[in-house]
């Protein structure tokens, strides 16, 4: 009977900390998710409906009239907005492409080489990171008026591979580090080179770590303001976090065309993140286990 009380006891304990957790996380979905409802509602809203206050929770006529002027490529709103797309596009895609580029080969060198300095040169990579960005504006803003790149996407690109190089080579060390070495071993003695087995063998095997170091520094590119905000100040060059800055007048602030501005933002990150969300938990998983 006592064994029977116990056992009741202990599942009554540990459903009640389930349902804690559980309710922990609704709370905390709810915090993350409310933000981005309110942004949806407010873009469907008139000018005149988001000043309102008591605020309106749901539009009584809403609109789309937002998004057709932002996508709209025949108006000055929707020219500039479609450009500031490409421009962050570009340079999301370039930055993505070499800093997968450069963070593979660097990776895998420090998993699989032995040399002098190894790992004081891995901890240094990460050295940056202890930093705040706006540390190095200054500096990179002078470096970058002497190659004369200030104005020009070349010093976007140069900048955000500098901050998001030390956490893709992170990621990929950890990931080349739970790859057997043998699997390598077996292919040199069929007669591949050591670049023929990283090729044919290592590569295939660490695609869910380049995705996701792919998707870090889209992120990463995509969502950058300061930097670009300090080194572009034509209109023709500005990306989409600076761009949107044209809703915001002296005297007023178009709310619903920011909103919408910002929701169409987010989309391409989103939908990145959905299609490549299984790669991205197993290149973090796959790489935190040491095997």
């Amino acid at each position: 009977m006592t064994a029977v009380t116990e056992s009741a006891v202990r599942r009554r304990s540990v459903d009640w900390w389930r349902w804690s957790g559980r309710l922990f996380l609704v709370l905390l979905l709810g915090f993350t998710v409310m933000p981005m409802i309110w942004m949806i509602i407010t873009s469907l809203k008139t000018g005149f409906a988001a000043m309102q206050y008591p605020p309106q929770w749901w539009p009584a006529e809403p609109t789309l009239d937002n998004y057709t002027r932002l996508l709209d490529p025949s108006g000055r709103i929707g020219q500039d907005f479609l450009h500031y797309f490409w421009n962050s596009l570009w340079v999301s895609t370039i930055t993505t492409i070499l800093a997968v580029v450069v963070a593979v080969p660097a990776a895998y060198a420090f998993s699989r080489f032995r040399f002098p300095g190894r790992n004081f040169l891995f901890f240094a990579v990460l050295l940056r990171n202890m930093f705040p960005a706006v540390v190095f504006l200054v500096p990179l803003f002078i470096l970058m008026k002497a190659l004369g790149l200030v104005n020009t996407h070349g010093s976007l690109i140069l900048t955000y591979l500098t901050f998001g190089l030390p956490l893709a080579i992170w990621l990929l060390k950890g990931f080349y580090d739970n790859i057997p070495i043998q699997l390598e071993q077996a292919a040199r003695i069929d007669g591949a080179t050591r670049f023929q087995a990283f090729i044919f063998v290592v590569m295939p095997l660490s695609t869910p770590g380049i995705i996701a170091t792919s998707i870090y520094s889209f992120i990463g590119a995509w969502n950058e303001y300061i930097y670009a905000y300090t080194f572009l100040t034509k209109q023709s060059q500005m990306t989409l976090p600076v761009g949107i800055q044209r809703f915001f007048s002296e005297n007023a602030t178009d709310w619903p065309g920011l909103m919408a501005a910002t929701f169409i933002m987010s989309v391409p990150v989103v939908v990145l993140f959905l299609v490549l969300q299984k790669y991205f938990v197993r290149a973090l998983t796959e790489g935190a286990v040491k095997h």
